[in-house]
């Protein structure tokens, strides 16, 4: 069977990158690995075409190589003797994609050093005016601890875990599929080398019990729904003593706020204004983060017209010092349930208006007359 073009394997163009290729590469590897692919043939077929296709144009010879010859040289091998794919005796999956395996997968190597722990998230609903100006919170978190009678180590007080038989303490076991050879988790040990026979009465064996941890986290200001705080060293402790934890991130929510909105740094509001106040004009108290603070509205204002207030807005997230401004949007309410006193003078007033009183109405009449007057002369 003639093999397919290695550019086609990976459905990529011969100019791909090399993030382009280990892209893909990752993409179709994770479809039909065989991890996932229990007896079917057909997808261990296929995955042993991406990995020798991958094997080749990730490498930057090997690929220049096959651009010019595809896939034989006179008949040799293009790639050399020591191409793993070409012949006999299998190579590792975990030396040749160490990298791609291990972050997909959580195989390869196993890691040096000793494993941290697991990282938590918090979610923390804040007021507008705290995500504003900044608060101090304090949480109580349900988190791992390690075990105090058993000191982490899951074996009951006196006796000790016991070397993994199924992996003689290596945590993994190693796998042939094809010519492929792939190292797993152990399932005995989970990958920890050891197994622990007497159990801890207190943990049964976990080496963790629970406990409720309380955590101060400052919230600075300018934050927004979204935001991550980050508390080191406040997550999960490491299975291993001595080992590093894990860390907090704590996300922020802000609760909606009766009065005001916020567009990145900058607050809006809407402020309902009498008929007269607008008409004449008038000195008004709008609400502010800071407090309420007097606001000049001219004669002749328009409902919908709005105002800025410099410096009213959301500080910066980061402590720049500068703030945004807040946008005064004003609304005419229109007077409703009128007196006979107060119909007689809107009547009084409708009477004695003449169009100067009201240009944008003139303004939009006129336009109205100009249309219908060319449609008709039409």
């Amino acid at each position: 069977m003639e093999k397919r073009d290695y550019y086609e394997v990976l459905g990529v163009s011969r100019g791909a990158t090399e993030q382009e290729l280990k892209t893909a590469y990752r993409k179709l590897a994770h479809e039909y690995h065989p991890d996932k692919n229990h007896g079917d043939q057909a997808a261990e077929e296929k995955f042993k075409e991406l990995s020798e296709a991958y094997a080749v144009l990730s490498d930057a010879d090997k690929r220049a190589r096959y651009d010019r010859f595809g896939h034989q040289a006179g008949g040799g091998n293009p790639f050399g003797e020591g191409f793993p794919f070409g012949g006999a005796g299998g190579a590792s999956i975990n030396d040749i994609f160490g990298d791609i395996f291990g972050e997909m997968f959580g195989g390869g190597r196993r890691q040096r050093g000793r494993p941290r722990g697991q990282d938590l998230r918090y979610h923390l609903d804040v007021s507008f005016e705290e995500a504003a100006f900044g608060t101090t919170a304090r949480l109580e978190i349900p988190r791992p601890k390690r075990c105090e009678t058993c000191k982490g180590s899951g074996a009951k007080p006196g006796t000790q875990p016991r070397t993994c038989q199924t992996c003689r303490g290596a945590g993994e076991v190693r796998v042939s599929t094809g010519f492929i050879t792939m190292a797993r988790t152990c399932p005995t040990c989970g990958g920890d080398g050891r197994v622990v026979v007497d159990k801890c009465e207190t943990c049964h064996g976990a080496g963790m019990t629970r406990e409720q941890a309380t955590v101060e986290v400052k919230v600075p200001p300018g934050v927004d729904t979204g935001t991550r705080l980050k508390l080191s060293g406040e997550g999960e402790p490491a299975p291993e003593p001595g080992a590093q934890p894990g860390d907090l991130y704590v996300v922020i929510q802000v609760r909606e706020h009766p009065i005001f909105q916020r567009e990145d740094q900058e607050v809006v509001c809407e402020l309902p204004i009498s008929f007269t106040q607008a008409a004449l004009g008038a000195s008004i108290d709008v609400p502010t983060l800071d407090g309420p603070v007097k606001m000049k509205v001219p004669g002749g204002t328009q409902s919908g017209k709005v105002f800025r207030l410099r410096g009213r807005g959301i500080p910066a997230l980061g402590g720049s010092g500068s703030r945004g401004d807040q946008h005064v949007r004003v609304v005419v309410e229109t007077p409703t349930h009128l007196t006979k006193e107060q119909r007689e003078l809107l009547e009084r007033f409708a009477a004695v208006s003449g169009e100067e009183t009201h240009p944008q109405s003139r303004s939009f009449w006129d336009k109205v007359g100009e249309l219908f007057g060319k449609n008709s002369a039409g």
